[in-house]
């Protein structure tokens, strides 16, 4: 579930990015992209984690690039430096957030019972 909502997501993302670079937002386009697409690509690692440890910290990875993700979208909103609106992809990464914050502790407690 969450390997797929995280490559739609970034689905998303690419198209956002698209409409920042057509309006020469480039560092913001480039940040965006980056931290968005790698929640994906570090989910799909944690899936194939040589243990359980090495399963949350690429788990925790995802986590830590979605929040920097939801940062990127927060000051893309609020400097208004686009009239898109953005805020499905502020739900759609909080929402991933919250998904991998459980994933992370659910994970950690099962690996020290």
């Amino acid at each position: 579930m969450i390997e797929e909502k995280s490559f739609q997501f970034a689905i998303q993302i690419i198209s956002l990015v698209k409409i920042l670079r057509y309006h020469k937002e480039y560092v913001f386009a480039d940040q965006l992209l980056r931290s968005a697409t790698s929640i994906g690509a570090n989910v799909a690692e944690a899936g194939a984690g040589q243990s359980k440890k090495d399963f949350i910290s690429k788990m925790a990875i995802a986590s830590k690039e979605a929040r920097e993700t939801r940062y990127w979208l927060r000051l893309i909103r609020e400097s208004k430096i686009i009239s898109e609106n953005i805020d499905n992809q502020l739900d759609e990464v909080n929402q991933i957030i919250k998904i991998l914050t459980k994933i992370v502790k659910t994970s950690q407690q099962n690996s020290t019972t």
